[in-house]
């Protein structure tokens, strides 16, 4: 019985190219190698940031130049990551993964042999691309994945930042104290070069492409403002909040970023489509992802500074970098545990509620850390409901950004989603930082009062999240038309059918 056709007029579709694969591989496996690569990225944001100092006296550089490391990385995957998202939409995921793994070996490599402070930043500016990874692996998992598991593959694999971050902060300090900071980068480039090797073999190519071309204006436009304001906020510690280096460099970087949105609005194919970006589901669930952005990153530093203070701070535990590390052990686990939960939760809840979920757990963490900062076992228990959160939210985010958009746009998408959470962490972090800076007591050492404050923000921007959360549109429900088609079967993969579902949104 011949298939009647698919009407395109529903405004949640467009012209896409697809190609037919009659063997595909299991989905499952699929995922495996997606994971390596992405724990791999992940790992690499945080593991440096214990080995600072050691880098620093190794490579005979000062403090501020030694922060590069991080504000290189930071830099390179926020301009990278919403650009390499927009190229796998347009030529291929697959294609466009191997191409980002290999970046990202290469930048791992040169770090690993460096011996000089400039080679060690240029290693981390070429791994910064490596962050076009989470983007492309939500488009990977929306095209390749039966429905009904879409949700919770992209719910794990977006944990898997929150993860590989805290794991990195935790394995960061044996590694360090046992090895040489360069074991920081040996191992994760093991397993990125086996994540290349099979991601060829198994991550098969996307059957769904958007035909057109890269607005380059609006890309420079984009990676100049992004540059601009990430730099002011990277250094303003160094610079003073109201120093004119850093309020000239953030106004500078402001206005490019409004010649961008300008240039998008004009460009016949635009980077980023700024229509996509006004969507209500997507504009509260970045302003969600920079708000929560405040605390997870901030966590990463507060924590394990806080716990390796002297005892005669009064409030400190004379920790090791190793014993350090294991006070955000219960976040990492907590957020692999809520990860494996997000497809149910998202099948029966929507992602909404996790999401609000998520950031009232998270809020919880940051307003126990406030009042009890002093008492260990407060620490370990703030450190799981963090992970809790984080877990939940962070899964809850990508689902709802790839709810609200367009299948040919979900590389993009997801990828402003990482940019703006990035944004926010940077920022977070800075605050935090500024207040330690500020308020230093006997030896030179930060005051637990510095540390109350900087606890106070992040719950504070947290609790804002929390708040931007009711504003998100409900849950979206598939109804499946015509009948009878095989796109309509539960075990279909999702791209199989981007003419015969439309989406209906419950929650205004």
């Amino acid at each position: 019985m011949p298939v009647p056709p698919l009407s395109l007029t529903s405004p949640w579709l467009s012209p896409m190219s697809t190609t037919a694969h009659p063997k595909r591989p299991h989905y499952n496996v699929t995922f495996v190698v997606l994971s390596l690569g992405a724990i791999s990225y992940a790992l690499l944001q945080s593991l440096v940031l214990p080995a600072l100092p050691e880098m620093q006296h190794a490579l005979h550089t000062s403090e501020s130049a030694v922060t590069w490391v991080l504000t290189a990385y930071l830099l390179s995957a926020s301009v990278a990551t919403p650009i390499i998202g927009r190229l796998g939409d347009m030529y291929g995921k697959e294609r466009l993964l191997l191409i980002v793994l290999v970046a990202l070996a290469v930048g791992t490599l040169v770090s690993a042999l460096s011996s000089s402070i400039g080679l060690m930043v240029l290693g981390r500016v070429v791994q910064g691309a490596g962050g076009g990874i989470f983007p492309l692996a939500f488009g990977i998992i929306r095209d390749e994945f039966p429905r009904r598991r879409v949700a919770g593959a992209i719910g794990l694999m977006s944990s898997l930042l929150g993860i590989g971050g805290g794991a990195g902060v935790v394995l960061a300090g044996p590694i360090a104290q046992h090895l040489s900071y360069h074991w920081l980068y040996w191992f994760p480039l093991v397993a990125i070069v086996v994540a290349i090797v099979a991601t060829h073999r198994f991550v098969p190519e996307s059957p769904i492409k958007v035909p057109g071309r890269v607005n380059w204006l609006g890309a420079a436009l984009m990676s100049a403002g992004l540059t601009a304001v990430l730099l002011a906020v990277s250094e303003a510690t160094v610079w003073g909040w109201g120093s004119p280096k850093m309020l000239g460099l953030t106004a500078a970087g402001a206005i490019l970023l409004v010649a961008w949105v300008a240039s998008e609005l004009r460009a016949a194919e635009p980077l980023v489509d700024m229509r996509m970006m006004r969507i209500r589901g997507v504009w509260t669930t970045n302003l969600v992802a920079a708000l929560l952005g405040v605390g997870m990153y901030s966590s990463f530093i507060l924590i394990p500074q806080l716990v390796q203070e002297p005892r005669s701070t009064g409030y400190g535990f004379g920790a090791t970098v190793t014993a350090a590390g294991v006070f955000l052990l219960p976040a990492t686990l907590a957020m692999l545990v809520m990860g494996q939960f997000a497809g149910r939760l998202e099948r029966r809840f929507g992602s909404k509620p996790p999401l609000i979920g998520g950031a009232a757990f998270t809020t919880a963490s940051f307003t126990l850390l406030v009042v009890g900062h002093g008492d260990r076992g407060i620490i370990y228990l703030s450190s799981g409901l963090l992970g809790l959160g984080i877990g939940l939210a962070f899964a809850a985010m990508a689902n709802l950004i790839v709810d609200n958009v367009r299948q040919d746009q979900t590389g993009v998408a997801t990828g402003m989603n990482t940019v703006v959470r990035t944004l926010g962490g940077a920022l977070g972090a800075q605050v935090a930082a500024t207040f330690l800076a500020n308020d230093l007591g006997a030896r030179g050492l930060p005051t637990a009062n510095a540390f109350t404050l900087a606890f106070a923000m992040c719950a504070v921007a947290i609790a804002a999240g929390l708040g931007v959360c009711f504003l998100i549109p409900g849950r979206r429900r598939s109804v499946v038309a015509p009948a009878g088609l095989d796109a309509g079967r539960e075990d279909a993969p999702a791209g199989s059918v981007p003419a015969g579902v439309v989406e209906a949104n419950l929650g205004g």
